[in-house]
């Protein structure tokens, strides 16, 4: 594609890998269209969806005249796979913190966990992670966690439209979920666990697909750059 097509713009799926921010896969993105192919500095991108370091997967990257779909992109579904780990919780819901609670598991078999997952679906209320880029009162989330501050966090409504048990192999119970914009893996896993009296975190997350676009089309970032044909 020529710089032009990118101005015109494009959709990009990127298969974003762990450890990245999606911050610095659209900046590794941009520096490489800028140099390779010649876009001005200033030229617009951005991407329809955060997903967190430890998150890899789907994230559509919009270039040039594209970026004002971008809205109508971040509210399409969303479909993720990834692993639960029951009888523990950390304070981040995920392996960004260590944990700092454990709970009984003897209790749980196959049949609460698939009569819990019925519990979820459909309309729910969930309040986010306090680790999370969500401002109260103009901090983020994170920060407020990160000195200590104890923060009363508002629950938001979100939609479960699927999921689904893939795998169990306690402590660890893999998944499948479709959801609605906002919706937090993460909390989700917590709440999964509390709601079999016991404990949960999130270990593995992978965003699949988002509306129509799958992650089976999309390419590593560094990929992208190579496919990419320097100016003349």
């Amino acid at each position: 594609m020529t710089a032009e097509d990118f101005l015109n713009g494009q959709i990009l799926l990127i298969d974003k890998p762990l450890h990245f921010t999606s911050f610095q896969a659209v900046n590794k993105l941009k520096y490489a269209l800028i140099n390779k192919v010649g876009l001005p500095k200033k030229f617009k991108i951005g991407h329809a969806g955060t997903l967190d370091p430890l998150a890899s997967g789907l994230l559509l990257v919009c270039t040039g005249k594209f970026t004002k779909r971008i809205s109508e992109l971040q509210g399409q579904a969303k479909e993720y796979t990834g692993t639960f780990y029951i009888g523990a919780t950390t304070p981040s819901y995920d392996l960004e913190t260590e944990i700092d609670q454990t709970f009984p598991t003897e209790h749980i078999d196959e049949t609460l966990i698939h009569e819990t997952v019925k519990q979820f679906l459909g309309e729910i209320d969930q309040k986010p992670p306090i680790f999370s880029a969500i401002k109260k009162d103009g901090v983020r989330l994170y920060e407020h966690a990160r000195a200590g501050e104890a923060v009363e966090i508002a629950s938001r409504k979100t939609t479960i439209h699927e999921f689904e048990i893939t795998r169990i192999a306690l402590p660890e119970i893999d998944f499948r979920v479709v959801c609605s914009k906002g919706t937090y893996i993460r909390s989700l896993a917590f709440d999964f666990g509390k709601a079999m009296n016991s404990g949960s975190h999130l270990t593995v997350l992978r965003r699949t697909k988002i509306g129509d676009y799958d992650v089976k089309d999309a390419i590593d970032v560094s990929l992208f750059e190579q496919t990419l044909t320097p100016r003349l």
